[in-house]
């Protein structure tokens, strides 16, 4: 058996529409049924544990809630999901963050265009991390689905300016519109356990939540561990070694230890 028929991993042709598109979009189930509503069910019980923000309002995103709940690593750490990195990080992965999202039906905000590259510069080097996004309710076009610009991942730094409604858009800045070609723009749709991937680098973003249902997706951003992690918050960033050896001198966090969390006000 060669190495792109082991199940869950990538094909080469996969593979190569990930390297020239910078993203790719998995149609097949990524865990079993029973593991699927497990991660479902585990991640009501996250939002369930935050409650709500400082404006009385739903989070819209739990960032990293696998640094204060260590059971998160089931599935961060699941042989599904590194199967999927293995293909584009190879073999010696670390775990850079992790998300649940939250985009409520009629009310869940614009993500502005952006690229994950132009936030965590000072944390990274060199920059390569591909994100897994596992959807728990479908994504689509009307509840707001994850949209990227195809191709613009070659880049990475591109000029950002105010957004004209700031309390419309979970981002206060967004690439300026010369920095954005629309028409190579890709709508990520996804029906639960399914899954995509993108590059740190892409262009991408999120149209308001229109639609009556809500979207509801997990993401892990895993990196290949020649990238060396800076820590230039002052140690309050945790990492994790999820697959094979380091290669960069980081320091990981240990992952069967509960550390401070945190939960965004993006509402």
């Amino acid at each position: 058996m060669s190495e792109e028929d082991v199940p869950g991993r990538l094909s080469a042709e996969q593979v190569s529409d990930y390297r020239s598109g910078g993203y790719l979009v998995c149609t097949d189930p990524v865990f079993t049924d029973e593991k699927f509503s497990a991660l479902r069910e585990h991640a009501e019980q996250c939002y369930t544990r935050v409650g709500v923000a400082s404006s009385g309002k739903p989070h819209q995103l739990i960032d990293c809630p696998h640094w204060w709940d260590p059971s998160m690593f089931k599935w961060v750490f699941s042989e599904e999901l590194l199967d999927i990195a293995e293909s584009l990080v190879g073999p010696d992965i670390g775990v850079f963050a992790c998300h649940f999202l939250r985009k409520a039906a009629g009310v869940g905000k614009r993500v502005p265009w952006h690229e994950d590259s132009a936030y965590w510069k000072a944390l990274l080097s060199p920059m390569e991390v591909a994100s897994v996004t596992v959807a728990l309710e479908p994504a689509a076009v009307d509840n707001g689905c994850m949209r990227v610009i195809r191709g613009s991942h070659h880049h990475g730094y591109s000029d950002y300016a105010p957004v004209e409604k700031p309390d419309e858009n979970v981002f206060k800045v967004e690439i300026t519109p010369e920095g954005v070609d629309e028409s190579l723009a890709v709508d990520l749709v996804l029906d639960p356990n399914q899954a995509s991937i993108h590059d740190v680098k892409i262009i991408h973003g999120s149209n308001p939540n229109t639609g009556p249902r809500e979207r509801f997706a997990f993401t892990v951003r895993y990196f290949p561990t020649h990238v060396k992690f800076t820590n230039a918050m002052d140690g309050d960033f945790h990492i994790y070694l999820a697959r094979g050896v380091d290669h960069a001198g980081n320091t990981y966090s240990d992952p069967t230890r509960a550390y401070e969390g945190r939960a965004s006000e993006y509402t």
